[in-house]
């Protein structure tokens, strides 16, 4: 697809999430490294994303602002994007008396495209430390309710915010990129359905006439990228790895689901590999690394050295959080598909991702596109390094047995209630800390065990659930009288961020 709405990455946790807005208004977006700039031959228009650095700083990120100027496009600098342009009209930035973090208020000032229809006082999401002194006939747009501002222009169609519109808190942040991009030149339409095309023709020109092996897992991501390479029709061999960290009945579960759509896949049973490496590890960096290293192992164990190119069906959320999307951005977690040995694998270019810019509810709406069924892209995330991550500390078959037990009972809940549709993700998670309790009038000393449900669009942010006390009560009551060594049942109610959806 052509001339993409150009958004350039400078490091921030949120930046694809501007891409995956420009997306929900059917404009087709791609993400650029600032040095990618000159190669951008004619967008509609540019966004500048926020980054963890200061602008302040020796060696900050920078980009070719003449040529930037010489694409004659709406440029919109966001949080370290405006103040980039700040510096290169001819402002200054200097460090902030205070750092603002979370929520505050706009206040528009004047009339102008950018909040056109944004009404006073709504909240908007703030994440930065420096402020801009603004050179002269810089427009004030907006305000903080302490006086700063918080949108500018500098020139004709130059603008800059500094807070992130891309983000759900900022409540009508949708609002405003909307009427950004209705002064883009142009821009590209994007439907998923056209999407799948473009996907369908990238995997046979990346992969050829080689051969593929396709690791998959019942989940939304792996049977998407199964089906994709399906529909691609490049010669690929489906392995499903059992590696002793799936939740209860879930291998069984995975070869029926198959089996359905028509793709025939190969089992090999792994578990005790697996919980061979992860005994005595507690590092959950470590557990990740462990068990995407053997991943790999297992494959290339199985179809033989020769194999051409290895299929992820890894997402962006992987990409950005393991901070591999570029060196500016901070690392959050290393996914297990964003190890040291895949990345020696795509160097040696022996991998492929077909879904590596999409979200998660991009990856649903592209499986619905290639006729999977709903209970399939329906499904709840579930991380490629499995119960692992669910279990801080050491991974043991004693622990992973509570877990299983635990989150059956919970999800199995979830849909008799009416209540899993409405929960993007939930599971059962081991506390790693033991408990006083009495079970038959007798001292006990358990597990404590938590429960989490979270909604959210792209993993990039995420909301607890707000499910019924009856309920909670039901989950509770069943877990302590059906599974053995747990005495205490918690309920998680921490957004992310600051936490993170999984508990690892």
């Amino acid at each position: 697809m052509e001339n993409p709405i150009a958004v350039i990455d400078f490091g921030s946790q949120y930046t694809q999430l501007i891409v995956r807005r420009i997306r929900e208004f059917g404009y087709f977006s791609k993400l650029y490294q600032p040095e990618e700039l000159p190669t951008i031959e004619a967008p509609p228009a540019v966004i500048l994303s926020g980054g963890p650095r200061s602008t302040l700083e020796p060696g900050a990120p920078d980009i070719d602002f003449d040529y930037l100027r010489s694409l004659d496009v709406p440029v919109l600098g966001v949080c370290y994007g405006m103040q980039l342009l700040n510096l290169k009209f001819g402002g200054t930035v200097a460090p902030g008396h205070t750092r603002e973090y979370g929520p505050a208020a706009l206040l528009p000032v004047e009339g102008g495209v950018l909040f056109d229809g944004v009404r006073d006082h709504s909240q908007i999401w703030m994440s930065h430390s420096d402020t801009c002194k603004m050179p002269e006939g810089t427009k004030i747009l907006g305000e903080n309710l302490d006086g700063i501002p918080v949108g500018l222009q500098w020139a004709e169609g130059f603008y800059g915010i500094q807070f992130h519109p891309e983000v759900s808190h900022t409540d009508e942040g949708k609002k405003i990129l909307k009427n950004f991009l209705s002064i883009a030149k142009n821009p590209t339409e994007f439907r998923i359905e056209s999407f799948k095309d473009h996907l369908i023709e990238r995997v046979r020109e990346e992969v050829g006439d080689r051969k593929v092996v396709c690791g998959v897992s019942g989940g939304v991501d792996s049977s998407v990228l199964a089906a994709l390479l399906h529909e691609s029709g490049v010669d690929t061999r489906y392995i499903f790895v059992d590696n002793g960290l799936l939740r209860k009945d879930e291998a069984k579960e995975v070869e029926a689901q198959f089996r359905t759509v028509g793709i025939e896949i190969e089992t090999i049973d792994a578990s005790k590999r697996f919980l061979d490496a992860l005994a005595g590890e507690g590092d959950p960096e470590q557990k990740r690394r462990i068990i995407g290293r053997l991943f790999v192992d297992v494959f290339f164990d199985a179809v033989g050295k020769d194999v051409e190119l290895l299929a992820q069906g890894t997402l962006y959320p992987d990409v950005i959080e393991s901070a591999t999307s570029g060196s500016i951005a901070s690392t959050i977690k290393t996914h297990h598909n964003r190890v040291d040995r895949i990345m020696e694998l795509k160097a040696q270019g022996r991998v492929i991702e077909p879904l590596d810019e999409l979200f998660k509810d991009e990856v649903r709406d592209l499986g619905r596109a290639l006729g999977l069924p709903e209970p399939v892209v329906g499904r709840h995330p579930f991380p490629g390094p499995g119960l692992a991550v669910r279990c801080p500390g050491e991974v043991t078959e004693e622990k992973l047995e509570i877990i299983r037990n635990a989150d059956k009972i919970f999800i199995n809940l979830l849909r008799e209630k009416g209540h899993y549709d409405r929960v993007w993700q939930a599971y059962a998670a081991l506390i790693p800390t033991k408990t006083v309790g009495v079970k038959g009038d007798e001292r006990c000393y358990e597990y404590a065990l938590s429960l989490r449900a979270v909604t959210s669009e792209d993993a990039m942010t995420a909301e607890w659930v707000h499910l019924p006390y009856e309920f909670l009560g039901e989950v509770s009551n069943r877990i302590l009288n059906e599974v053995a060594g747990v005495n205490r049942v918690l309920y998680d109610i921490s957004t992310k961020p600051p936490a993170s959806i999984e508990w690892e």
